[in-house]
């Protein structure tokens, strides 16, 4: 690669940088949730393909990561933005139990630790 090569070459992480400084952070929060939360719906069954798809142990560690963001991000991301990530929470650890052949202990589910018992 010759001087004039390695001046013009392009940095794809530099695209990054530039497009997430342009993100507030409420986006950046509600965005990673909502991956986490289809994540997790897809791993407790609630997509096309259940029979394939369901891992309770993949689902638990999701919804507990989940737990662990709302729950630290509320204050911080105003109660509009929270409650619904809540509700949505509460809704996917719902399914984990429903889903579970041997349900956790009442405040025991995953995320129950930050949540407090979800029935």
């Amino acid at each position: 690669m010759s001087d004039h090569d390695s001046a013009h070459s392009h940095d794809p992480s530099d695209d990054y940088a530039r497009d997430i400084a342009d993100v507030s952070a409420v986006e950046v929060i509600t965005t990673t949730a909502v991956h986490l939360m289809s994540a997790s719906a897809v791993k407790c069954g609630l997509a096309d393909d259940p029979e394939n798809q369901t891992d309770l142990d993949e689902a638990r560690k999701l919804i507990t990561a989940l737990a662990g963001l709302v729950t630290a991000a509320s204050a911080e991301i105003g109660d509009q933005h929270a409650r619904s990530l809540r509700d949505g929470l509460r809704s996917l650890q719902l399914a984990f139990r429903e889903a579970s052949v041997i349900p956790d202990p009442l405040g025991q589910g995953p995320g129950e630790k930050w949540t407090g018992p979800v029935s």
